[in-house]
């Protein structure tokens, strides 16, 4: 499933280019998760503003252009298979594309082999359903309001052990499943400490590990196990350099211990016994 690293990664390559735009058209394939919301000729003649991020969304923000159209925007969703591209305008979609954004500066085409991605009309990001979809997310990573002190803090209302609450997107967003392995060694956390037994050094050194580990994925180009490609094709090499990540039995690069494989919520987790300790 494409992570934050992925989304941003996807959210820089299409906002340059897409930034200014006209809406010429739009396109449905076959049903994604939810409806558009809209007729999709009312978006014809709206121009693109730049591309916003919020956790594993895309917002795709558009006012009136001199032609007509409509203010509001798109939210998108990748799914779990999903990966955008910008395609020449005459470009036909294969069997997998599901949605096409015809612009005066070229295509931006969704691909989504298993159908779970979303786009989604909504007035503003403030409104029904934007608000509604993103109301559950976590502060961002690289917010300057999340400090350790109040990360801290939000570990500490938990009971559940560490990775798990990290997957959940409650304290913050952007730890999927091979970044939270990769921040929790790291940081010398056993993936299974309870969240209220991580006093604040140890808070204050995983937020900082993840903040690093997101921060080199996307400079990776973020992972690619299956599906994910850029908005170029380029698939990730973040996967390349996972320290434990998909590992098991294989020397941690710190001590020299062997990398074990657990599975906690039917995800696997990997981690170095002798480095990280609950």
């Amino acid at each position: 499933m494409p992570e934050l690293p992925e989304v941003e990664v996807t959210r820089r390559g299409i906002d340059e280019p897409l930034r200014g735009a006209q809406v010429l058209a739009l396109r449905l394939g076959k049903a994604l998760r939810w409806p558009l919301g809209v007729a999709p000729e009312a978006l014809v003649g709206s121009r693109l503003l730049p591309v916003q991020r919020r956790g594993k969304y895309l917002w795709l923000p558009v006012v009136p252009g001199p032609q007509g159209g409509c203010g509001g925007g798109l939210l998108l969703h990748l799914g779990m298979s999903g990966s955008l591209a910008l395609q020449p305008a005459d470009t036909l979609p294969g069997a997998h594309d599901h949605f096409d954004l015809v612009t005066t500066q070229g295509t931006l085409r969704l691909t989504d082999p298993r159908r779970f991605g979303a786009v989604v009309w909504s007035p503003s990001i403030a409104d029904e359903p934007a608000s509604r979809l993103l109301a559950a997310l976590g502060p961002e990573p690289f917010d300057e309001t999340l400090t350790p002190a109040t990360f801290h803090a939000a570990l500490q209302r938990h009971r559940a052990p560490v990775k798990a609450v990290l997957l959940s997107g409650r304290i913050v967003v952007g730890a999927g499943n091979i970044y939270a392995c990769e921040a929790l060694h790291e940081a010398g956390i056993h993936p299974a400490t309870p969240c209220e037994r991580i006093g604040p050094q140890r808070a204050a050194r995983l937020l900082q590990a993840l903040r690093e580990t997101l921060a080199r994925a996307i400079a990776l180009g973020g992972s690619t196990l299956r599906d994910f490609r850029d908005v170029h094709g380029m698939s990730g090499a973040f996967q390349q350099h996972a320290r434990v990540y998909g590992r098991e039995g294989q020397a941690c690069p710190r001590c020299g211990a062997a990398v074990r494989r657990i599975v906690q919520g039917q995800r696997a987790t990997y981690y170095c016994a002798a480095c990280q300790r609950r």
